[in-house]
């Protein structure tokens, strides 16, 4: 069967991205030792348009991990510390008044940027959640009556501590459901571990990172990831494993685990995510085996759990797996 002329272009397109991709991760790599799980679903974020929720001690290297991204795209970054105490004129920025000219300009804030780092963000009041929610969904601010656009290339990291919950404000479950992806951290091995001081701590000076893709390729890859093909099959597939989790089977345990299962937003983040992973590895079309790989972050943080579960000690990683192993693979 003979080739189209934009299938090939296609697949040219998504042979660019899988390479320059790889150059982005290689670069990056100069500063980051390990953390290839995190940085693979970083990017597949960024070719989604999809924010990302980050769940990790301290010194993991998710601060370090936004700042070196944002300088391989010659990205603009904030990073904002979050606090009790904490505004929402402090995060999207207010109006001043000009004495002189007797009018109000606008002082934007640190949300005006292309990857904005929330660190700790649920030590922040609902407030704060409310503004960062609108900017997050609708990718704009409103300040003072006035409505003002956020980059086109726009993405929030959020970190969330989970070994020290005092004053510390939980999430709303409409936020948390904007967030494409929620990543766990691991610690690193031995191996790594050892590389991180012999780079971080004794090499001198430390590494640099150089600039290998730009904001505007970004958004091109975008569109290339929008044409990768997904069968009705992996669609299915998809369908099957969200709708279980809301059927609560009791086969499974379900029904005395699951007290919500995951919203239709689930459904479609893991096709989109599925494309991603297909194009990051040159591919034009989706398989089971995308779909299967990134659920587990599409879910983790749409399911939610009974007390019954909480009491136990049960996370939603193994209600997840339990629904990964039940769904037959087409």
């Amino acid at each position: 069967m003979s080739t189209s002329p934009a299938d090939k272009r296609l697949e040219e397109d998504a042979r660019e991205v899988r390479d320059r991709l790889g150059a982005l991760r290689d670069e990056i790599h100069r500063i980051i030792v390990g953390q290839d799980a995190l940085l693979d679903r970083v990017l597949t974020g960024l070719l989604c348009g999809g924010h990302i929720l980050i769940e990790g001690v301290p010194g993991l290297a998710k601060t370090l991990c936004a700042t070196t991204l944002a300088q391989a795209l010659d990205a603009s970054f904030k990073r904002i510390q979050f606090t009790p105490d904490l505004l929402p004129g402090d995060l999207v920025g207010s109006e001043i008044y000009n004495a002189r000219t007797g009018e109000f300009t606008v002082r934007q804030g640190p949300i005006f940027a292309n990857l904005v780092l929330a660190d700790e963000v649920n030590r922040a009041p609902a407030k704060v959640q409310s503004a960062l929610l609108e900017a997050m969904q609708e990718k704009q601010v409103t300040i003072g009556g006035r409505t003002l656009r956020l980059p086109d290339l726009f993405l929030v990291i959020a970190t969330e501590n989970p070994i020290e919950q005092e004053g510390t404000y939980p999430l709303p479950e409409a936020q948390v459901d904007r967030f494409f992806l929620k990543l766990k951290v691991p610690y690193p091995t031995r191996q790594e571990e050892a590389q991180i001081i012999a780079r971080m701590a004794v090499s001198s000076p430390p590494p640099r990172v150089g600039k290998v893709l730009s904001p505007r390729q970004m958004l091109e890859y975008r569109r290339v990831a929008d044409q990768v093909y997904v069968d009705e099959r992996a669609t299915g597939y998809a369908l099957d494993i969200v709708r279980l989790s809301r059927e609560r089977c009791p086969d499974l345990g379900l029904d005395r685990l699951v007290k919500w299962g995951a919203s239709p937003r689930a459904s479609m983040y893991i096709v989109m995510a599925a494309r991603a992973r297909a194009l990051m590895d040159g591919r034009t079309f989706v398989t089971p085996d995308d779909v299967k790989a990134v659920a587990p972050d599409v879910l983790r943080h749409r399911i939610i759990l009974t007390f019954e579960a909480e009491a136990e000690g049960v996370q939603p990683d193994t209600v997840i797996e339990r629904i990964l192993d039940y769904v037959p693979v087409p």
